[in-house]
C-alpha cells in the first residue's frame, strides 16, 4: 500500500507539470507498465483529480483543471520561490493581499521540511528591506483581476479615471496588456472614444461593471514596454524635461534605468533625453547622475533648483 501511495504522488507530480505524458513515458519513469500507469490514472480520477487523456501516436495524459484546487507538489527550489513570492506579496504594492499572502505563507510553512524552513527563515533574517523613498501607489487585487480578465476576454471596458490635474473622466477602452513598472501598474488599451492608443495608470482608475460586449482583438502598435515607457514620460510625470546631453545615445541609454526617460539621437556626440519625475529635486538627482555635460532650458522651475544647487555645492567646497 505505501509503494502504491508514493507512486501515486510521484505520478501526481508529472502529470502537474505542463506537458503531455505518454503512457510510456509515465512508465519509464516510475519504472512500472503501462497497465500499471492505466491503473494509476484511474485511482487518480477516483480522487476527484482530473486526469485528461488523448488517443492516437501523439496521445497522452495531462492534468487538467477540475472543480477544487488539488493538492500542489513542489520540489525544493520551487517551494522555495513560492514562499519567497509570498513574502514579497506581503509587502507589495497591491493592496488587499497581504493577510492572504501571510495566510497561504503560513500554511507553506507548516509542511515545509526542516532544510527549506530554515532557508527561507535565514533569508527573512539576514535580509533588511530598505524603507522607500516615498509611498507608492497601490492597486487592489481586485481591480486587477476585472483589468485582466477583460484583457483574456477581449471585453470592452469602462472606467474612471482621475488625471494628474485632479479632474474625473469616464473612458471606454478595448484593454490589451497590463504592465508592472517598478512601484506602478499601467494597461495599455484602445481608447474608443479618441480613436487611438493610450497608457493608463491603474492606482488611477475604478472600473466599471458590467463590462461591455467582446471586441475583435487589434495588432500591437509596438513593444507594450517600450510604449508605456513613452506613455511614461508624456503622462505619468508631474514634471517633464527634455534635455540636451553631451554625449551619445547609446552611452546615456546606458546611464539610465529605463523608466527615466528615453533618449533620442542628434548625432554620434549629442542626444536629447526625455524625462520627467513627480519631483523637481528627482530629476535634479538623475540628471547628476549621468556625470556627462548636459543642458537644461526648461521647466523653469527646474533651471532655478539647479542653479540653487550649482551655488550650494560652490559653496560647500570654499577654503
Amino acid at each position: 500500500m505505501l509503494e502504491t501511495s508514493a507512486r501515486l504522488l510521484r505520478l501526481l507530480s508529472l502529470l502537474q507539470t505542463p506537458r503531455d505524458w505518454t503512457g510510456t513515458e509515465l512508465a519509464e519513469r516510475l519504472e512500472v507498465s503501462a497497465r500499471t500507469i492505466r491503473n494509476d490514472v484511474e485511482r487518480l480520477r477516483a480522487l476527484g483529480y482530473p486526469v485528461n487523456a488523448t488517443r492516437g501516436s501523439v496521445g497522452g495524459y495531462r492534468l487538467g483543471a477540475g472543480a477544487d484546487l488539488p493538492p500542489l507538489l513542489l520540489d525544493d527550489e520551487e517551494a522555495v520561490a513560492v514562499a519567497i513570492g509570498l513574502r514579497t506579496a506581503a509587502g507589495g504594492t497591491i493592496a488587499g493581499v497581504e493577510e492572504t499572502s501571510l495566510r497561504a505563507l503560513a500554511k507553506l510553512e507548516q509542511v515545509l521540511p526542516s532544510r527549506l524552513r530554515r532557508r527561507v527563515n535565514a533569508l527573512q533574517a539576514y535580509t533588511v528591506p530598505v524603507p522607500r523613498d516615498e509611498p507608492g501607489p497601490r492597486v487592489t487585487a481586485e481591480t486587477l483581476t476585472v483589468l485582466t480578465a477583460c484583457c483574456r476576454d477581449r471585453e470592452v471596458l469602462r472606467f474612471g479615471y482621475r488625471t494628474h490635474d485632479g479632474s474625473e473622466t469616464v473612458r471606454k477602452v478595448e484593454p490589451y496588456r497590463l504592465v508592472n513598472w517598478g512601484r506602478r501598474w499601467y494597461l495599455v488599451a484602445w481608447d474608443l472614444d479618441r480613436g487611438d492608443w493610450r497608457t493608463f495608470r491603474v492606482d488611477r482608475l475604478t472600473p466599471r461593471v458590467p463590462t461591455g460586449p467582446r471586441f475583435t482583438a487589434r495588432e500591437l502598435p509596438e513593444d507594450v514596454t517600450d510604449r508605456v515607457r513613452r506613455g511614461v514620460s508624456s503622462a505619468a510625470w508631474r514634471y517633464r524635461a527634455d534635455v540636451t546631453v553631451h554625449a551619445s545615445a547609446e552611452e546615456v541609454t546606458a546611464r539610465i534605468n529605463p523608466a527615466v526617460g528615453t533618449v533620442e539621437a542628434v548625432d554620434a556626440n549629442t542626444c536629447v533625453l526625455h524625462t520627467g519625475a513627480d519631483s523637481i529635486e528627482t530629476m535634479a538627482v538623475h540628471l547628476g547622475l549621468l556625470n556627462v555635460p548636459f543642458r537644461v532650458t526648461e521647466p523653469p522651475q527646474l533651471v532655478d533648483y539647479l542653479r540653487e544647487l550649482a551655488d550650494r555645492y560652490r559653496d560647500a567646497t570654499r577654503i
